[in-house]
């Protein structure tokens, strides 16, 4: 099943990843690979809080500190955070429907 996803790196979890059309997959590799994709969905909600964590880590760091420069540093990485978080929710929520498919 990993040939029909790709790493992303920033997002830190697999994407789907298809080289032909959904309708052309066989019945039988279209479940396969929804299954697969429950899977990783289904750790997305541990990764966002992870990042959270990070994210309230960095806040309580830039709370304390006194360098402009830092603080920059720390909200841009604080934007970053918050923007892998919102992407993760997409991917979580677009599929959603998708995903509800394999257990009907």
């Amino acid at each position: 099943m990993k040939n029909y996803f790709k790493y992303n790196q920033r997002l830190g979890i697999s994407l789907p990843s298809f080289d032909r059309d959904w309708d052309t997959y066989s019945h039988e590799t279209q479940y396969e690979i929804l299954l697969y994709w429950e899977k990783i969905r289904g750790a997305i909600p541990d990764r966002i809080a992870d990042l959270e964590a990070l994210i309230n880590s960095k806040q309580a760091e830039l709370n304390n500190e006194a360098d402009f420069n830092r603080s920059c540093q720390l909200n841009s990485e604080i934007a970053e955070l918050a923007s892998i978080i919102n992407d993760l929710w997409l991917w979580y929520r677009t599929h959603q429907e998708i995903t509800e498919k394999t257990h009907m």
